[in-house]
């Protein structure tokens, strides 16, 4: 062997234990969200420890600069490893959904435990989400500016080294993404919440086969062989599992035992920091019927033929492989019902008499006061009926297409099981109301808080929040609740839009006003609007939009832009630009555009050409004239407007 090579190697493995936790940060950072933290966690230990090159005649090949802030960054070792875990890091971001388990990383292994970074405060959870909603090459710019200490050229060195295609416009999103998180950016992806090698643990969750295998038979089998149930790829952004992690037969059984489900004290929520779907006890009069609660076990393990199964975007429909808990179990409308929470789903089960039993499954990970306070727990033409958490102290139902009309009180029953609500119109028909639900938290945990919510066709009602602008001098400001008068007028022009968000996952969906402009020729005053429904996976989607003066409160005015999978109007994308073609009374056309409080100028180019050092432009320009907007901010180019 050439001993050049030799001591190349040599130097990567020393560099590889010396550094080997922040390799394995990095790694983790820039694999796909989706995975799921056990299997980013396990993914990016392997992924590093398969960094180390192999021996072999030829010199492993060299690894771009560091920066020079950290010292390791500059050694030949370190940068070479470094490279071969983000090459390896960012290739699973293009790995089919159903690619084989075996060619996973085999090793680590870990058997009856599932692992998780220590959990952060809402800073981390809203970095993690605008993480969540970019490219791997983004996350992996940030990550080498962050973690690694390097600057643009260094880190652009390293990107297309990577393989990256376009590492400039990597690093041209993940400026938007740092500025949008400010100074505390480096100091968040350096805290507990993106450290995979400091962990906790809980009960194993692992993934099994998704066909439809009859739970007592692969008991059976399992005993008699003294060997395991397999375990692949659940349903979607679950698709991870290796066949090394396979639960035992004694957790199957378990599983599927309804004397072993969990039971959490009634009061537990009023001394827990933990507001979500752990807090609720088991409510309901059938809550002790081993008989109806076996069978929604069996059923959810092995569904017979003909179930019929539904499942909200993004959540696997894979069994259970542990205890759940019990949320609740009676009878809804004289349907049989079980909900079931096994820490990150919520599965309800419904039984109609004389007919095919139904489940339906919902990803709830990271559920709070607001997204974890009420679940669907029956439907019908045109209702549904609420299960609310314990720490609801108070329900009522309004119109939002009617924003001064009053509160209607709501009554629940002794089991936490609502009146019925009206549902609101499904998408291609009428929209004449928009009926939600207004929760009040009891004072033992947050007095007097009261928020909205509304039905999108899912398990789990949508949070809805409202933003108003930001004075010229003030912080910006941050989503408040949408119970307030400006609030409910600004929803009131944009509620019949929700229709098209039915079906897809989401959990909360936020009015941003985020500029306020006044129209040509005495126009009036207009709104510019940014909603951005943000779902369960962590991705987002945004509508912009002009609203103009109107003379019915649901009119939604006209619509400039939209983006999905974006970070643009939430926490860590402030900065966001609109434009659009208005018709004054006189017959005149004008390009409109806006950006938000920390724009500072807006340049137009193409067919029209026109800039200022505002907010806000209008300038004539015919319709079919073709026009580029951008933003510009105080450091530099801002972002461009959004295209419908």
């Amino acid at each position: 062997m050439d001993e050049r090579t030799r001591a190349d190697v040599e130097r990567a493995e020393a560099a590889l234990v010396e550094h080997y936790p922040r390799l394995v940060r990095l790694a983790y950072l820039v694999l796909p969200p989706p995975m799921g933290r056990h299997r980013r966690v396990l993914t990016a230990h392997g992924l590093v420890q398969r960094a180390l090159p192999r021996t072999g005649r030829g010199r492993p090949a060299g690894a771009p600069p560091g920066g020079p802030d950290r010292a390791p960054a500059t050694d030949s070792g370190y940068a070479l490893v470094r490279l071969r875990t983000l090459r390896q890091a960012l290739a699973y971001e293009r790995v089919p959904r159903r690619w084989p388990a075996q060619l996973l990383p085999a090793v680590p292994l870990v058997w009856g435990l599932r692992l998780f970074p220590l959990a952060g405060g809402a800073d981390e959870l809203a970095l993690d989400r605008a993480l969540s909603a970019v490219a791997a090459p983004v996350r992996a710019a940030v990550g080498l500016w962050h973690l690694e200490g390097l600057d643009e050229e260094a880190a652009a060195a390293v990107l297309a080294a990577a393989g990256v295609e376009d590492p400039a416009a990597a690093q041209r999103a993940a400026g938007q993404l740092d500025r949008a998180a400010g100074a505390g950016a480096g100091a968040l992806l350096n805290s507990g919440e993106f450290d995979p090698c400091t962990v906790q643990t809980r009960p194993t969750d692992l993934l099994r086969r998704r066909q439809r295998v009859r739970a007592a038979a692969a008991v059976a089998a399992v005993v008699a062989a003294g060997a395991v149930v397999a375990a692949v790829p659940g349903g979607d952004g679950a698709a991870w599992e290796t066949a090394g992690h396979r639960p035992a037969a004694t957790e199957v059984r378990q599983a599927l035992d309804p004397g072993r489900l969990v039971r959490t004290p009634d009061e537990r929520w009023a001394a827990t920091s933990r507001m979500d779907f752990t807090a609720w006890p088991a409510r309901g009069r059938a809550a002790g019927d081993k008989a109806l609660l076996g069978r929604a076990l069996r059923v959810w393990a092995a569904p017979p033929a003909g179930t019929r199964i539904t499942a909200s975007a993004g959540t696997s429909t894979r069994p259970p492989d542990h205890p759940p808990q019990l949320l609740y179990a009676g009878l809804i409308d004289n349907v049989r019902v079980v909900v079931c929470h096994d820490g990150e789903r919520l599965v309800r089960y419904a039984e109609p008499a004389g007919a095919t039993p139904t489940l339906h499954f919902a990803r709830v990970d990271g559920a709070d006061l607001t997204t974890g306070a009420a679940l669907v727990i029956g439907r019908g033409d045109g209702w549904l009926r609420y299960l609310i958490a314990p720490w609801v102290a108070d329900t009522a139902t309004r119109d939002l297409l009617a924003p001064r009309a009053p509160d209607r009180p709501l009554h629940i029953a002794p089991d936490g099981v609502t009146d019925r609500v009206p549902a609101p119109p499904a998408a291609g028909g009428g929209c004449g109301r928009w009926p939600v639900v207004r929760f009040r938290s009891s004072a033992r945990i947050a007095a007097h808080h009261s928020f909205l919510v509304t039905d999108l066709g899912e398990p789990v009602p949508a949070h809805l929040t409202y933003r108003p602008p930001s004075a010229d001098g003030e912080p910006p400001r941050e989503p408040d609740e949408a119970t307030g008068h400006p609030a409910l007028l600004s929803w009131a022009r944009t509620a019949c839009a929700l229709r098209s968000l039915r079906g897809s996952g989401v959990r909360s969906v936020g009015n941003w006003e985020f500029a306020r402009q006044d129209l040509p020729e005495g126009g009036g005053s207009a709104t510019w609007v940014c909603t951005r429904a943000d779902t369960w996976r962590g991705s987002g989607r945004v509508t912009v939009r002009l609203q103009p003066p109107a003379a019915r409160p649901a009119d939604s005015g006209r619509i400039a832009g939209r983006a999905r999978d974006t970070a643009a109007c939430g926490r860590f994308g402030r900065q966001v630009v609109g434009a659009v073609r208005w018709r004054s009374a006189s017959g005149t056309w004008y390009l409109l555009a806006a950006g938000s409080r920390t724009v500072t100028g807006l340049d137009v180019t193409g067919g029209v050409r026109a800039a200022t050092g505002e907010g806000t432009l209008a300038v004539p320009a015919a319709p079919q004239t073709r026009a580029e907007v951008a933003g510009r901010l105080r450091t530099g180019a801002g972002p461009r407007a959004l295209r419908p």
